[in-house]
């Protein structure tokens, strides 16, 4: 599995709903509210045999209410 982190940024008034459809989707393992440009955060876990692209696409990136993402990816634990 491949670690990555999504940021979201939300409509105005409706991270919590945007929240809520995220977590409903069950492909994030940790989701959080945040401060600064971005309104949420999610940690998630893509299977290595998927590609991120398509799978965050598919998955999460039609969720009502986001109006931009930044996905950050992970290499190596320390």
């Amino acid at each position: 599995m491949r670690c990555v982190f999504v940021q979201f940024r939300c409509t105005p008034g409706k991270t919590y709903e945007a929240a809520e459809a995220i977590y409903d989707r069950e492909v994030v393992s940790e989701l959080y509210s945040t401060s600064g440009e971005y309104d949420l955060i999610a940690k998630v876990y893509i299977p290595e045999d998927q590609d991120v692209g398509h799978f965050l696409s598919e998955k999460l990136f039609d969720v009502p209410h986001i109006s931009r993402t930044l996905t950050t990816m992970t290499f190596k634990a320390f």
